[in-house]
């Protein structure tokens, strides 16, 4: 869990958030830059698997937000079942 709440804080903290407009692009090297939910998503999967973690327990789901948004994030498959890092929230929570 710590590793998981330290690259979720990272990657939030190092990525400014910006919509991509019409065209919908995924940048998987958008750590120090600007990205959208997406960008967020892959930094922090390449992240975890950079510190160990199987890429097979790593999975991107599309999901709405409260206010009706299509929004990715990282479900993560853990011990402790699967868990959720999103840019939206700064806290790793369970599914």
């Amino acid at each position: 869990m710590s590793i998981l709440r330290r690259v979720n804080s990272s990657v939030n903290a190092s990525i400014k958030p910006r919509n991509d407009g019409g065209a919908d692009v995924w940048n998987a090297s958008a750590v120090g830059g600007s990205g959208d939910c997406e960008d967020y998503v892959l930094a922090k999967r390449r992240a975890l698997i950079k510190a160990g973690f199987s890429p097979s327990a790593l999975r991107i789901a599309y999901v709405r937000t409260s206010w009706g948004e299509g929004h990715a994030i990282l479900v993560v498959k853990t011990s402790k079942g699967d868990m959720v890092m999103d840019n939206l929230n700064g806290t790793v929570r369970p599914l």
